[in-house]
């Protein structure tokens, strides 16, 4: 009895685990700001797993028998609750995304305290078997080390290539398995077999079927959620990608959020690159961070007299959708084969520190700083770090959020470049997908508007440029401290701002 018991304890653990990460990774998808979703969602987690752990002493069973027939009905509910989780909350969402939050940490109540269940009950049943002290520690190794297996087979394999739902189902299956297992190798001492049997059948069915048929089911929900025909979807390792097309626009999705509409993306674009880019006809070499899409290296090859440009984004499947779909190739222009491109995936910061190039005008077009990953590319450390990388009369453009809708947000960033040692130039553009965006350019120097647009636009004309720099009232500075790496703070005023938007 001991070893088998002692496998499945490696196999719970693997599993109790699984489900923890597969809530945060969810939440932070959905709601953002990672290092909030993934503290609560633990802590919320591993409460309940103690009330679980404290509970299991009131599960009564007269034999070993009966502890068993308790710990296969705990690894069914587990398995079943477990294994339908993500794609229980995935759909919610789609559907009214009121009550997620209400819904997650309700299921992670249920599943931690069924998970606190678990080794409580595997130390009485080998207690008769094996003397405490080796009972606790080959109970606990097991368990820390199914923890370990899980921690790094999750990030590297499973939520990149399964997804979310089909992970969940592939842990909850495990966990049926396990319940099938010892129900197979006590068959001898434990009764009501028939009816034990029939509720394995009917989990592992169930779990099975969901895992075939999860493409479809995350298809439909996704479906509802967007309301527009989905032409391509993809889990990344670092992203939900969407693509969707109705009539003749078509949209890009990241992790839920809309990212460009091909019906303005070019005023979002001009806006980003050309206030910039013509106030530097000397510029000849540019880096791009960010901007897997291409459409700001689009902007960028109208200018001749730029030799190279160094794309650089962290996801390598964003650069090849862009660089081998027709449909999205046609709205790049193709500039992702441009023979003047380097593409590097890679993360900013990182590959900021390793390299020693200096350019004369850098692109920064990360996603909004709506997590801590994202937050540390908008703070005073690699806003210091980029200095290193610009010439003296270069200049950076920067995409900050909206100062309409995320107007602390958008100062904020303004504040952090002005504390890094940075020349700021705000300003602001329409772009109805969005409303009013926010952007800044940056400079060791001074920024001067250029006279003349050199190139052809359809949005950026030297007679709109003065009133993108003007800010009504609305929209004016307000007092902001900077990002700093350490606290973050952009990240939760961004959080507090945008979720004040979407609640009306």
């Amino acid at each position: 009895m001991q070893r088998p018991l002692l496998v499945s304890v490696f196999i719970v653990a693997s599993c109790g685990l699984a489900y923890e990460l597969i809530a945060g990774a969810l939440a932070s998808y959905l709601l953002g700001d990672s290092v909030t979703q993934f503290s609560t969602v633990i802590g919320a987690y591993l409460f309940a797993m103690g009330i679980g752990s404290w509970l299991s002493k009131h599960v009564a069973a007269a034999s070993v028998s009966g502890l068993l027939v308790r710990f296969i009905q705990i690894e069914l509910m587990v398995g079943l609750l477990g294994g339908l989780s993500a794609g229980l909350l995935f759909l919610l969402f789609t559907l009214h995304a009121g009550p997620f939050r209400f819904a997650l940490y309700g299921l992670v109540l249920l599943i931690g305290i069924l998970v606190g269940l678990e080794i409580p009950l595997i130390m009485r049943i080998l207690k008769s078997e094996v003397e405490f002290k080796d009972l606790v520690a080959k109970v606990l190794t097991f368990d820390y080390i199914g923890a370990l297996a899980v921690s790094l087979l999750f990030p590297l394999l499973l939520a990149p290539h399964l997804g979310l739902v089909r992970s969940a189902l592939l842990f909850g299956l495990l966990n049926a398995l396990v319940a099938a297992w010892a129900l197979w190798l006590f068959r001898e001492r434990i009764g009501r077999l028939a009816a034990l049997r029939a509720q394995c059948g009917v989990v592992i069915g169930l779990l099975v079927l969901g895992f075939g048929f999860a493409g479809q089911f995350v298809s439909l929900a996704e479906a509802n959620l967007y309301n527009e025909d989905i032409v391509h979807a993809e889990s990344s390792a670092y992203q939900r990608i969407v693509v969707t097309r109705y009539r003749d626009e078509t949209r890009l999705y990241l992790n839920h959020n809309l990212q460009f509409s091909s019906r303005d993306e070019y005023r979002y674009h001009e806006a980003l690159v050309h206030p910039g880019l013509a106030a530097l006809p000397g510029a000849r070499r540019v880096l791009v961070l960010g901007g897997g899409d291409g459409m700001a290296v689009r902007e960028i090859l109208k200018y001749p007299q730029v030799d190279s440009i160094v794309l650089v984004d962290l996801d390598p499947r964003m650069t090849e959708l862009f660089a081998q779909s027709p449909l999205l190739k046609e709205l790049n222009g193709n500039a992702l084969a441009a023979p003047k491109l380097k593409i590097v995936n890679a993360d900013a910061l990182q590959w900021l520190e390793a390299s020693t190039d200096t350019f004369d005008y850098v692109v920064a077009d990360f996603p909004d700083p709506s997590n801590h990953a994202l937050g540390k590319l908008y703070s005073t450390a690699f806003y210091r770090l980029l200095k290193h990388h610009v010439a003296e009369t270069g200049m950076v453009a920067i995409q900050a959020t909206s100062p309409m809708y995320a107007r602390q947000s958008y100062w904020t960033v303004v504040a952090t470049l002005e504390a890094a040692g940075w020349r700021t130039a705000p300003y602001h553009a329409l772009v109805p997908s969005f409303g009013e965006w926010g952007y800044i350019l940056a400079g060791k120097r001074e920024y001067r508007m250029p006279q003349v647009i050199p190139v052809a636009t359809r949005f950026v004309t030297p007679d709109a440029l003065p009133a993108l720099f003007h800010f009504p009232a609305d929209m004016a500075r307000v007092d902001s401290e900077p990002n700093r790496l350490d606290n973050q703070n952009l990240v939760r005023i961004f959080e507090r701002e945008w979720g004040r938007v979407q609640a009306h």
